[in-house]
């Protein structure tokens, strides 16, 4: 099943996993579209069924496995792409509660509905594997917030639920994607991209990259390696991806900067932090 795959990154996904032999579930919120996904995919030869409807609503998810299941006879990889752009120019100074909690529905809540839904399944039977879309804009590079923040929470809740489900055999990663979207082209998105430059937020290399992305077809490649039996020892992991680049971020490292204990001593006073952070302190 993959969330988010009538288009985009997430339809060149069904597209590939189908041609490895997989069975895939679309969904999408436009029944048009997603009924031409999946006359796509069989058009080419696969078997693919459709569930309408956003992931951030309770029970579409849920349905997405049932069609796997009854129309398949099994579930063995959940993959989530779903996600929206953040409003054109949108900064934590412009951005609304609204549109900040539709972000957070759009990807962090979709990525929740999905894993939670295929977790069930995955852990009776003692296998099976999520991958779910994170962004480098979780790094705050591209701006925004609401987008941001929630791709930061895909993350987090990846590697939190990777921890919980790794007993029970069940492998969950992260993929952070860059490719040519709806999302990654047009005017707006390339004012977008070069005030960033401008303002020193991304340096050239990443601009050049984040200008000129490679095609959805070429990030494919990673969901359909984590969902495999290649991958069956990976998890908990955060990949970078985009047209034949592939990265994977460090886990996160804890630098001690100071400690004595507090059992007779008191708290620190704000010059003692000062001094202690001086060594490590940005320039």
């Amino acid at each position: 099943m993959i969330g988010g795959s009538s288009r985009g990154i997430g339809l060149a996904v069904a597209h590939r996993l189908s041609a490895e032999g997989a069975a895939v579930v679309l969904n999408g919120r436009d029944a048009d579209v997603l009924d031409a996904a999946v006359a796509e995919i069989i058009a080419a030869g696969g078997r693919a069924s459709g569930v309408l409807g956003s992931l951030a609503t309770p029970g579409i998810a849920y349905a997405m496995v049932d069609a796997a299941r009854e129309d398949f006879g099994r579930l063995d990889a959940a993959i989530n792409c779903a996600g929206v752009a953040e409003p054109s120019g949108s900064t934590i100074l412009t951005i609304d509660s609204e549109e900040f909690a539709a972000q957070i529905d759009a990807h962090l809540t979709s990525a929740f509905e999905v894993a939670r839904a295929a977790a069930e399944v995955f852990a009776a039977q003692g296998s099976g594997a999520i991958v779910l879309t994170g962004s480098a804009a979780s790094l705050g590079i591209f701006g925004g917030s609401g987008y941001p923040a929630a791709k930061g929470g895909v993350n987090a809740l990846a590697l939190a639920i990777a921890a919980e489900l790794r007993p029970s055999g069940v492998r969950v990663n992260v993929v952070m994607p860059g490719a040519k979207t709806r999302l990654s082209t047009g005017d707006d998105y390339r004012a977008h991209i070069d005030g960033l430059r401008d303002r020193g937020v991304l340096d050239p290399g990443m601009h050049a990259a984040a200008a000129d992305p490679g095609s959805v077809d070429h990030v494919a490649a990673i969901y359909a390696y984590l969902v495999s039996d290649l991958a069956v020892d990976i998890t908990g992991s955060v990949f970078s991806a985009a047209g034949n680049f592939i990265g994977r971020y460090a886990e996160p490292e804890l630098s001690l900067i100071a400690y004595r204990d507090h059992v007779d001593t008191p708290p620190y006073t704000l010059d003692d932090i000062d001094a202690a952070l001086a060594a490590v302190r940005n320039p």
